[in-house]
């Protein structure tokens, strides 16, 4: 059953909201302030969010901001604001809908089952094709492709493996020896400066700060360790 999180300061509203998505069979909570909802939907397992913008303490667009920051699940945004500002605003911030008040509660359970069922299928091509996802990287290993806050980086053969490996692998320190042995398939015999090249050329597509490593880490000593 589809977990739904209403973010709605209107207590009838989200009550007709609540009861209509749960003659649907979905499973619904609702918060009625900005800040706990989003506490909320960061923390909850919801497969979905209906979120309207004028909150108490967090207005929705900040709140849409926020979540999409963590997780991709369907934000449908619900409001009276029906200025093409407003619209292109909910949208530009993450929400991947937009329904304008006053609505028919049965067009706002279309719209929630069919958001669902394109997430459902896009998780699933997902999983077909092989997928790592870690915080804003994401690594195709059918298609051999990178993305990094959904820009695609450009990988060389090696570089490719060697992220591949670590990302698949995270919290594991590997000895410059060990990645060697496992990427080029090779005894290390003075080469293992290769290890410290690529990883080099690797942070420098994917790291924004070298002083705060966010994928890859150096351990001291021993080799290299993937942050999960």
């Amino acid at each position: 059953m589809s977990k739904i999180l209403i973010i709605e300061d209107e207590d009838m509203l989200a009550n007709l909201e609540k009861d209509y998505l749960e003659m649907s069979d979905f499973q619904v909570a609702v918060e009625a302030s900005g800040d706990t909802g989003l506490k909320e939907a960061i923390n909850g397992n919801y497969d979905l969010v209906i979120l309207d913008i004028g909150l108490p303490v967090i207005d929705g667009f900040e709140i849409c901001k926020k979540i999409r920051e963590k997780k991709n699940i369907p934000i449908v945004i619900v409001s009276e604001r029906k200025d093409e500002i407003d619209i292109v605003r909910g949208l530009g911030v993450g929400a991947d809908d937009y329904v304008v008040k006053p609505f028919s509660p049965n067009e706002l359970v279309a719209r929630v089952k069919a958001h669902l069922a394109c997430y459902e299928r896009l998780a699933g091509k997902q999983e077909e094709n092989n997928i790592i996802e870690i915080r804003k990287l994401r690594i195709d290993k059918t298609a051999r492709r990178v993305f990094l806050d959904n820009k695609e980086k450009n990988f060389t053969t090696k570089e490719f493996d060697l992220l591949t490996f670590l990302a698949e692998n995270p919290n594991h320190v590997y000895s410059k020896e060990e990645l060697f042995r496992k990427i080029w398939d090779m005894e290390s015999v003075g080469d293992i400066a290769t290890v410290t090249v690529h990883i080099k050329k690797i942070r420098e597509k994917l790291e924004k700060d070298s002083s705060k490593l966010q994928y890859i880490e150096t351990i001291w000593g021993v080799g290299y360790r993937f942050k999960a």
